[in-house]
């Protein structure tokens, strides 16, 4: 009996390597079953944000974008491994979930009030201010978030991002 449980324990071993080096080739962050790739939603509105200061005519490039959730992301996306992808997040540790996606949640709370700022203006100035403020909140978020997708803590909290 002792045999046969460790050559179970061995395949259960092999597998469990097996499925983390196919979360590792797809990046996904076999610890925590996060992608950094949906950050790059985010850092496409950024992108567009920190194009408006010295082209304004991109503020309606940025009115184009709209946020997806993780799982909309990569269902649209072309990714091979889309369904894997999705279905780490899906299993992910619960707390780090629900922080990662705190996180996301209030990315996309300022880019929508910016958005929406942005629409209530036609002036450039107003836009630049906009689109510079947004910036300076959302990237230290984006980087508490790519924390999370990596497990390892900045020292960072929402609060205090808010708060500066």
């Amino acid at each position: 009996m002792a045999l046969s449980q460790t050559t179970a324990s061995s395949s259960d071993a092999a597998a469990l390597a097996a499925h983390r080096q196919l979360l590792k080739d797809n990046n996904i962050n076999p610890r925590t079953g996060l992608a950094t790739d949906y950050l790059n939603h985010f850092n496409e509105a950024i992108m567009l944000l920190e194009m408006i200061p010295d082209m304004p005519e991109c503020a309606e490039d940025f009115l184009s974008w709209r946020p997806l959730t993780y799982r909309q992301h990569f269902e649209a996306s072309n990714l091979k491994a889309k369904e894997l992808t999705i279905q780490a997040y899906e299993q992910a540790e619960v707390a780090l979930k629900a922080e990662f996606d705190r996180v996301i949640g209030s990315m996309r709370d300022i880019l929508v009030a910016v958005s929406e700022g942005m629409r209530s203006t036609t002036q450039d100035a107003t836009r630049i201010k906009l689109s510079t403020e947004a910036i300076g909140w959302i990237q230290p978020l984006l980087a508490m978030a790519g924390a999370l997708i990596h497990g390892v803590s900045d020292g960072t909290d929402i609060d205090s991002i808010m708060e500066s």
